[in-house]
């Protein structure tokens, strides 16, 4: 046999034996008469086969040997030279398998090769078992002889949940072998920590819609109440900022009154009017400085206390929680204003209204404000006497009495959302007086109707004339809220008990109502409030990417923000916010800002093209791959500096 450029080998060497391991799995073939006739044909080519590589020369193919012991096809396989003289090798493993030479059942006896090579024993080499590795489990999953495999390949695309160390079904822990071949890396685990991989946040950018839904739309409809909250409700709550947040600069109030200061006056009118505590009253407006919340101050203009205990009944008020009553914090006097005054201090609620200013006018203009032509309601009156029952229920239920329900001490402040204000002054005012507790009660049963009584005659002199405003609401209202009222009227008298409790059993089915609407309310409040949940999602965006670009150093690298993905998001930024149009005039385009931080909130799979500012270098890229890039990046700068 030859070889380009060798001379010919004495083939006398080899014929004297055969391999040490033939028929005993050797992976060669020992056809000698298929050998010597190919070495003779090669002879016979010329000498122009002794010069180069040719086409004929023959190729090393290794037979494959059968697991189950048979002699397997023929195939016409011939070795290099060169593996003559080399020694052979067989694995361990391979000595329990019977492999007889090819062409031939009988055995082959063997020879003993030249003393000029080496014997190799199997026996002497030591094999290298990893310290902890079972090797029964690699018999039971290669198989031993002609035996099948007792164990299911591994899968590297199916995870396990069960621990490494973790006992298994034969009663013995199986060990990974770190050095077999793992063609998903998976075996690494237990020795070196996995990265972690990008996981996609939660979709906060996805808004679920929250009923009510209006059903008098198509499918494919839309308002805008459905993606932001109703204008009217935006600017009725930016209108009630802006008041609470108002100063009254250049003012000749006092600077600071107790723990109170930035007083601005509540006031409509100037006039002083004493009808209703025996005292003028002045109404504020004043931050704590205990707190820093809006507070209302009353005052109570030339009051001098001559009983201690007279404004220790404030405490009682204090413990009275009722949504349709104004909280009592506190009462103390003060002399800031250069008298002796007497100041309340209860919760403020912007740009409120008394019902007096809402429903009711005058020719004289005592009650200034929009004048409602019309009669009100009998569902909004409903709804009045239902919320102010509610509040004397609270009242009555701790013991005390309201003594204060008139049309300017009632407030408004919502859509038909009212308030009883200036409760427990007159305890304090008249705490000398000593009347019955349930004369007062009584007494706030006939302040109820005649409240009732004023607003649906619409006139605020119906104490004078009563009989006629009693006949105008019977013409207009039902004969359910007349009888109610005409109770009411009668608080008085003694021929049967009347009591809040008695009465709010009788209007029942109206409460109900006042309820059903309640929660209607809630439902829509929860569903505008839903639309506000994540609104500020582009804010948090933007400050990441805030963080990441043009960072002048991390780490001790100065071109950190302009290598890698940060170079992507730098290139993102300027896609963003510095196109320019044909004339080269900055484009200032909000909704094309709005819509590509939507996309990268979200991480679409909508690809984009980003060009560098020398035009030099063009990327396409996604926004999801935008936003693994903005994670990672926010990620390295929150982990810990490295110590030098």
């Amino acid at each position: 046999m030859a070889s380009a450029g060798k001379p010919n080998l004495d083939d006398g060497r080899r014929s004297t034996g055969s391999p040490k391991l033939k028929g005993r799995g050797c992976a060669f073939n020992h056809d000698l008469q298929k050998t010597n006739t190919a070495q003779n044909a090669e002879n016979n080519s010329g000498s122009s086969s002794k010069r180069r590589l040719n086409v004929d020369s023959p190729s090393f193919t290794p037979s494959a040997t059968p697991l189950n012991g048979s002699s397997g096809l023929k195939k016409p396989a011939t070795i290099s030279p060169k593996a003559a003289n080399a020694a052979p090798f067989l694995p361990k493993a391979a000595l329990s398998r019977s492999c007889p030479p090819s062409g031939s059942n009988a055995a082959t006896p063997q020879t003993q090769p030249e003393s000029s090579v080496p014997e190799w024993s199997v026996g002497e080499i030591q094999d290298f078992v990893p310290q902890g590795f079972d090797t029964s489990h690699v018999e039971t999953i290669h198989g031993h002889g002609n035996g099948g495999l007792s164990t299911p390949s591994y899968d590297p695309f199916v995870s396990s949940t069960t621990p490494m160390g973790a006992p298994t079904a034969v009663g013995h822990q199986v060990q990974p072998n770190p050095y077999s071949h793992d063609p998903a890396a998976m075996g690494g685990a237990a020795y070196f920590g996995a990265q972690s991989a990008f996981q996609q946040p939660v979709q906060y950018h996805l808004y679920a819609p929250i009923g009510p839904h209006n059903q008098n739309i198509l499918g494919y409809q839309r308002n805008v109440h459905d993606l932001f909250l109703p204008n009217s409700f935006r600017e009725e709550l930016q209108k009630k900022a802006a008041a609470t947040l108002q100063t009254l600069p250049n003012s000749q109030l006092p600077a600071q009154i107790d723990y109170f200061h930035s007083l601005v006056p509540l006031d409509l009118s100037h006039q002083k009017n004493a009808a209703i505590f025996g005292y003028p009253s002045w109404v504020y407006k004043a931050q704590s400085s205990k707190d820093g919340n809006f507070y209302v101050l009353r005052r109570l203009e030339g009051f001098r206390l001559t009983n201690e205990k007279a404004i220790r009944s404030v405490q009682n008020w204090k413990r009275v929680s009722c949504g349709s009553v104004v909280a009592v914090h506190d009462a103390f006097t003060n002399r800031s204003f250069q008298d002796s005054s007497l100041i309340f201090v209860t919760d403020y609620h912007p740009l409120s209204k008394t019902l007096a200013e809402q429903h009711l006018t005058d020719g004289q203009g005592r009650y200034q404000g929009r004048h409602n032509a019309g009669h009100i309601p009998e569902q909004v009156l409903w709804s009045y006497v239902t919320q102010i029952a509610n509040a004397l229920k609270a009242i009555h239920s701790a013991g005390l009495a309201a003594r204060v329900i008139e049309p300017s001490k009632v407030i408004l402040t919502g859509k038909n959302r009212i308030r009883l204000n200036a409760c427990g002054i007159l305890d304090v005012v008249q705490f000398d007086s000593h009347r019955p507790l349930g004369e007062m009660q009584h007494q706030d049963l006939v302040s109820f109707g005649q409240l009732i009584l004023t607003l649906g005659a619409n006139s605020p002199s119906v104490t004078h004339s009563s009989t006629k405003a009693m006949e105008h609401f019977n013409r207009v209202y039902s004969a359910q809220l007349n009888n109610s009222v005409f109770w009411l009227l009668n608080g008085m008298q003694k021929d049967q008990e009347r009591t809040i409790d008695i009465f709010i059993s009788g209007i029942s089915s109206q409460l109900i109502s006042t309820f059903d609407s309640s929660l209607h309310l809630d439902d829509q409040l929860t569903s505008d409030i839903s639309r506000e949940l994540e609104n500020a999602r582009l804010v948090r965006l933007l400050t990441k990417l805030n963080f990441i670009n043009e960072r002048p150093e991390y780490e001790h690298d100065r071109q950190w923000s302009e290598n890698g993905e940060r170079y992507f998001l730098k290139l993102f930024r300027d896609y963003v916010f510095h196109q320019v149009d044909a004339q080269n005039a900055p484009v200032v385009d909000l909704g094309h800002v709005l819509t590509c931080l939507n996309k990268l909130d979200a991480g679409t799979d909508e690809k984009i093209t980003l060009i560098s500012r020398d035009e030099q270098s063009c990327f396409i890229v996604t926004y999801k791959e935008l936003k693994k890039a903005v994670e990672a990046s926010f990620q390295a700068l929150l982990k810990p500096a490295r110590r030098i």
